[in-house]
C-alpha cells in the first residue's frame, strides 16, 4: 500500500462522519482519488424513501465529475465491514473510474484493506461504447 492509498483511505474514513444515515446507522465513506492528485470524497445520504438514498461512492463520484475532475485512479470505500460498491455504484464507476483501484476498508479494521478493481467487480460493463451502434431514437 503506498502513501497515496493511505491517503485516500484515511480521507474515506473521515468522510464518514458526514454520512446522513438516521434510518439504517450505517455511514459510508468514499475518496476519489483523480488523475491529477486531488481527493475528492463523499458520504451517504438517506432518506425515509430509501430508493432516494444515494451511496457515499456515487456521491463522491457526482461531486468530483461536477467540479470537472474526469481521470481517476483509485476510489476508497469505507464501511462496516468493508461491503463492496452496490451495483449501481459499480455501474458508475464503470462508466467514470473504470481502470480505477477499489480499495475496499472494514472501518473496525482500516489498516487490512482489500484490492480489487472496478472491472473485478463488474467484468462485462454497459458503457456509452455499447451505443455507439444503437440506431437513432425516434
Amino acid at each position: 500500500m503506498n502513501e497515496a492509498h493511505q491517503e485516500l483511505i484515511a480521507a474515506a474514513l473521515a468522510a464518514r462522519a458526514a454520512a446522513v444515515a438516521p434510518y439504517s446507522r450505517f455511514r459510508v465513506g468514499a475518496s476519489l482519488l483523480t488523475a491529477e492528485g486531488a481527493i475528492i470524497s463523499g458520504a451517504n445520504m438517506e432518506s425515509a424513501s430509501y430508493g432516494l438514498s444515494c451511496c457515499a461512492e456515487r456521491v463522491a463520484l457526482f461531486k468530483a465529475l461536477s467540479e470537472g475532475h474526469r481521470g481517476f485512479t483509485a476510489i476508497a470505500v469505507a464501511a462496516p465491514g468493508g461491503p463492496a460498491p452496490c451495483g449501481a455504484c459499480r455501474q458508475w464507476l464503470a462508466e467514470h473510474a473504470g481502470g480505477a483501484t477499489v480499495i475496499l476498508v472494514d472501518a473496525a479494521v482500516p489498516d487490512k484493506p482489500v484490492f480489487t478493481t472496478v472491472a473485478e467487480l463488474l467484468p462485462r460493463p454497459f458503457t456509452g461504447d455499447a451505443l455507439a451502434g444503437a440506431p437513432p431514437a425516434g
